[in-house]
């Protein structure tokens, strides 16, 4: 095993060879404890590498309320980044919807009229800004035939982001038996909104929308008090309390927010912002690799040529204490015997990224170039000086 560091970091190995050979001891980071939250559950987590940084409860299935609304554009804007949706298609407002989720319903609603046609990106901010019920039984009439079938949908999609402990019942998030999910898979959801639909999660961060001659306020009252918040949506109900998932970039680092079952529409946005404070306090994102970059190189028996260049193929990066960049050690395990040929992208070792005891990053090394068989000359002597050196 050989010890490396990124390139990024070099001070790093230079700082690591001193430790070992002289008695000398880095400065201690202290990082305080994490705050504890007024709310049933919660959790932090860093959005590019998955981090978790502080959770309480993080496990325990609870209902989401308007939470659900995440699941239901998350699904939309996939329909639509596989060419079954279009931004720009007219949607039917049934009476159904307009009964349940409109004006007489009582509920959050977008105010849509009934049997009105209305573009998908209306309805999607609608469900996003306004948390309408209308907008989100629309849609899903729309892309499953009715909300039931859509509900199966979120339940298989659920399934494929690995939210697995979550089931949904509905598009809205109105109170039903068994609609629960928990802080954890939720910010699972956050996560993928953000990555996966950039485009469509840029509708979190609009303050406000006006339809049908009403304008209405995003609910997420951290858009408003934080411009560093950019996103992402709120829920209350009486059985699930005043929740919000939040999502805030800083200095290259994004951090998401989970808060389930707050006392308060004040409360859940100060409990969030409690969080995300803590976290961009004591905690950065720290770049150690990116994609392509060297990390070693290796013996190829039988190649032309005979020494491998190692890689890897996407950037990496950890999440670490602030200040704590010069405990950060990374090895490499390069497979025993490479043999030719080799083709590139194949894996052949293990990147290990570590912070004191605790592994931060484990990764593949991958080869960089295609390497082909030697001659047969060239391969007879490899085979010779392979049995001397075994």
């Amino acid at each position: 095993m050989r010890s490396i560091l990124p390139r990024a970091a070099s001070c790093l190995l230079k700082l690591a060879i001193i430790l070992v050979a002289f008695p000398v001891f880095a400065a201690q980071v202290i990082i305080p404890a994490p705050p504890q939250l007024a709310a049933s559950a919660y959790l932090l987590v860093d959005a590019d590498t998955g981090k978790v940084i502080v959770e309480h409860n993080a496990d325990e299935q609870l209902p989401p309320a308007s939470l659900t609304k995440m699941m239901t554009s998350y699904i939309v804007s996939e329909e639509i980044a596989t060419g079954r949706l279009k931004d720009t298609d007219l949607v039917h407002v049934s009476d159904d919807a307009w009964r349940r989720g409109g004006t007489k319903s009582g509920s959050s609603t977008m105010f849509l009229k009934a049997r009105s046609e209305v573009p998908v990106i209306d309805l999607l901010r609608g469900v996003i800004i306004q948390s309408g019920n209308d907008a989100s039984i629309a849609l899903a009439q729309h892309v499953a035939g009715s909300e039931q079938a859509f509900a199966d949908v979120m339940n298989q999609q659920a399934q494929l982001l690995g939210m697995t402990s979550s089931n949904f019942r509905n598009a809205t998030g109105w109170p039903a038996e068994g609609h629960m999910t928990t802080a954890r898979d939720l910010a699972v959801l956050a996560r993928a909104l953000i990555n996966d639909h950039p485009e469509h999660y840029a509708l979190y961060s609009e303050r406000f929308f006006k339809h049908n001659g009403i304008s209405q306020p995003n609910r997420n009252k951290l858009l408003f008090t934080n411009k560093f918040v950019d996103g992402l949506k709120t829920g209350h109900t009486q059985e699930a309390g005043y929740c919000l998932v939040a999502s805030s970039v800083r200095d290259n680092m994004r951090l998401v927010s989970v808060v389930m079952g707050a006392r308060s529409e004040s409360s859940r946005a100060t409990e969030s912002q409690k969080l995300l404070a803590y976290g961009f306090r004591y905690y950065q994102t720290h770049k150690l690799y990116s994609a392509g970059d060297v990390l070693g190189t290796a013996r190829v028996w039988g190649g032309d040529p005979q020494q491998l260049t190692l890689t890897i193929a996407d950037d990496i990066e950890a999440t670490i204490p602030r200040g704590a960049q010069d405990k950060v050690k990374a090895e490499i395990q390069i497979d025993a015997a490479i043999e030719a040929p080799v083709a590139k992208g194949q894996v052949l070792g293990k990147l290990l990224v570590a912070l004191d005891d605790d592994a931060l990053v484990e990764a593949d090394l991958v080869a960089a170039t295609d390497i082909a068989e030697a001659g047969l000359f060239d391969s007879l002597w490899d085979s010779v000086v392979r049995l001397f050196e075994e």
